[in-house]
């Protein structure tokens, strides 16, 4: 990208920077809001553990015969599976929610990012024909300045040397004149 001074930061580009900005914040806040809602859901879980672990231990200590400890036990078996099935099934239900939400959220932004990093494009291109044809001129006003003074020298010189042959020599012969 060009380099552009710290006063000069072209519209399209701070354009492209908000656009950017936007999409990029607001899908982390789609992200966090998964995050949360799957911190909710383990925080809930633990508590309902907590919970079914408390009643189930008052059961087990309050049993009088091993067959009865044997069935209480044997009776969390299946709760706990269920249990286990529906927390995969929230996690996939977040995780499906999210992934909605962030596609939906892509779907709204990605048009006006892509809009404003053409206009970016557009512009470094424009810039960069800007500055190749004011360095093209620096270097064609240099170069003339430098062969300036011998083109100035090569006429002078000719000029001179035409108009009188050195010394011995003949003049040039026309064609047609014999002498």
């Amino acid at each position: 990208m060009l380099a552009f001074s710290k006063q000069e930061v072209p519209p399209a580009l701070k354009s492209h920077l908000n656009a950017q900005f936007s999409f990029i914040a607001e899908l982390s806040k789609k992200m966090f809001d998964g995050v949360q809602r799957v911190g909710q859901l383990n925080v809930q879980v633990a508590q309902t553990i907590m919970e079914e672990a408390i009643n189930s231990a008052h059961q087990l200590i309050e049993s009088n015969t091993p067959t009865e400890y044997m069935s209480i036990a044997a009776a969390q078996v299946q709760p706990v599976a269920e249990k286990v099935r529906a927390y995969q099934q929230h996690l996939s239900n977040i995780s499906a929610g999210v992934q909605a939400e962030l596609s939906k959220t892509a779907e709204q932004h990605v048009p006006e990012t892509s809009r404003t990093a053409a206009a970016v494009a557009e512009e470094v291109a424009r810039r960069g024909a800007e500055e190749t044809d004011k360095v093209t001129q620096r270097q064609k006003a240099a170069f003339e300045k430098l062969t300036k003074p011998i083109n100035d020298q090569a006429p002078q010189q000719n000029g001179s040397s035409q108009q009188q042959p050195p010394q011995g020599a003949s003049a040039p012969k026309q064609p047609g004149k014999t002498l």
